[in-house]
């Protein structure tokens, strides 16, 4: 565990949560640390499975890029459950880890990607017609294990199976979904929301470039880098990011922070990728005064626990 700013006696401790491959947090993450400061607020990056950390020492434990927990996801999700002062919520977090909230969200009248489900022990043939899909798994980080898949190319399709085989074969749930071609261009948008004074409220918005170029040939990084771009978010896409945050279990405000993942449907309109409410980036190095928004949230958080 590394320190970051040694606190005052009677000062509020707050705890980064990350993973071994992050020690110091990721970079975007860092940018919040002197905000906290000046706020009176010590932070500390902490290794989310470091035996040695005592997380009832803190004020709150904010979760911020464990980013190798989809492999254990169990034991992940076991862990929050043991510390205390957790944001988000621990309930939040064992719901959200697992993408098929999606089917929840969906059901509830927001608009998603259709998504087909493939559990283990079930099989799955490629459908006949000849369009692009997305294959991943119900639970992953970082768009690992995801690939592209051309159903028009019999190699494709092959290779479409046997990903889908492979995510069943060691007792994952697969994910089918048609491609949004809109994304080559318009990319996917991500809406960041932060607690501010009257609850959860929109901070800023990003463009991430496509990212996907063909079959799932597997990295060995903690996640696929992406092209960022700062973007101003359309009311459409707010609206959309609304509805999907109306549906969390237990009402959005309890959240300290959200992202919206959004591409344009085969008709334009703003379609749901993923709701993240555990570990997202927040690419706060993107807006002015996010940072500061990001420790006002924090701090809010901190008070609301004290």
């Amino acid at each position: 565990m590394t320190n970051h700013h040694q606190p005052a006696r009677g000062e509020p401790r707050v705890a980064l949560v990350t993973c071994s491959a992050l020690p110091d947090l990721d970079p975007d993450d860092r940018l919040v640390l002197a905000p906290l400061a000046a706020r009176g607020v010590a932070a500390e990056a902490a290794i989310w499975d470091d035996p040695a950390v005592d997380w009832s020492g803190y004020g709150l434990v904010v979760l911020r890029s464990p980013w190798d927990y989809a492999r254990r996801r169990d034991e992940f999700v076991a862990w929050a459950q043991t510390v205390p002062r957790l944001a988000n919520p621990i309930d939040v977090v064992g719901w959200n880890t697992d993408k098929r909230y999606l089917a929840e969200l969906s059901a509830a009248g927001v608009p998603t990607v259709p998504t087909v489900w493939i559990e283990p022990g079930e099989t799955w043939a490629p459908p006949d017609d000849a369009g692009e899909y997305v294959i991943k798994p119900a639970i992953s980080a970082g768009s690992q294990d995801t690939g592209r898949y051309d159903l028009a190319d019999p190699e494709h399709r092959e290779l479409a199976a046997a990903h889908v085989r492979r995510l069943t074969a060691a007792g994952r749930v697969a994910m089918v979904q048609p491609y949004l071609r809109a994304v080559d261009t318009a990319g996917e948008t991500a809406l960041l929301f932060l607690t501010g004074p009257e609850g959860l409220a929109f901070s800023h918005a990003i463009r991430k470039g496509p990212m996907l170029t063909g079959p799932d040939l597997g990295v060995a990084e903690l996640y696929k880098e992406e092209r960022i771009d700062p973007r101003a978010a359309l009311p459409d896409q707010l609206a959309v990011a609304q509805r999907a945050l109306a549906a969390v279990p237990g009402g959005p405000d309890r959240l300290l922070y959200a992202r919206v993942d959004l591409i344009p449907g085969p008709d334009g309109a703003p379609v749901l990728v993923e709701l993240e409410l555990t570990e997202p980036s927040l690419f706060i190095g993107y807006a002015d005064a996010a940072p500061d928004r990001l420790a006002a949230a924090i701090a809010t958080h901190l008070a609301r626990r004290s």
